[in-house]
């Protein structure tokens, strides 16, 4: 299961990547002007101060951040389908609509159909600059769809038939029909700890923790801007 485990994680931090680079392609030198533009944006972000205090970004980043977010978001929120769209640029040869909806509830933390600066900040924070368990927190957060504070059978085949057919048929070698499902048995096998059908925060933390290829994995992108 750890090599699932590790491209499910890949996958988020690749995700992360691909907003950074979306956002740092087309910046220039910090202005005047571009201070007294983020006063018109029809979403208004939080103080940049506040932010800073929040999140484990400088203001200079938040700064850089946000004329991106603005000059790809007018609107200064990203809805679901925008966030879709994003998202399947990685995987044009297969459906990522599925994972990129479990993806886009990650990010969209208040639960409100949007993903505003604040939000997109604060789930970039924890993904490249976030402590081990912070980043575990917001994996379990990513499996555990209904929020009830279990990752269960369904959920856990739910994300990994969302990953297999985002992955579309171009893996290598071909994988099995029910490769999803063995992978979910695998998952339970490792994680749950109490044999009582539900991986809980505790048990996924300490499983992972366990687990060097994915303790490794969460230091990929810690400096990338």
């Amino acid at each position: 299961m750890s090599g699932c485990r590790k491209r499910c994680k890949r996958e988020i931090l690749k995700f992360a990547q691909y907003l950074l680079r979306l956002i740092t392609g087309s910046l220039h030198t910090d202005t005047v002007e571009d201070e007294m533009e983020m006063a018109t944006v029809r979403h208004r972000p939080e103080a940049l101060e506040l932010l800073e205090a929040q999140s484990k970004f400088t203001k200079k980043e938040l700064q850089i951040l946000y004329r991106g977010f603005k000059n790809e978001c007018p609107s200064g929120v990203v809805n679901e389908d925008t966030f879709k769209e994003i998202y399947s640029q990685f995987f044009p040869q297969g459906d990522s609509t599925t994972y990129a909806h479990f993806l886009f509830n990650a990010f969209d933390t208040d639960h409100n159909g949007s993903v505003s600066f604040e939000d997109f900040v604060m789930g970039l924070s924890i993904l490249l600059r976030g402590t081990v368990q912070e980043k575990l927190n917001w994996a379990f957060n990513l499996y555990d769809i209904n929020k009830d504070g279990y990752i269960t059978k369904e959920e856990m085949l739910d994300i990994m038939k969302a990953i297999y057919d985002m992955m579309g048929k171009c893996t290598y070698p071909v994988l099995k029909e029910d490769a999803p499902r063995q992978h979910v048995e695998t998952f339970f096998q490792k994680m749950d700890k109490n044999k009582d059908g539900v991986v809980t925060i505790d048990e996924f933390i300490e499983s992972c923790q366990k687990d060097e290829n994915i303790m490794r994995s969460m230091q990929l992108f810690e400096n990338v801007i």
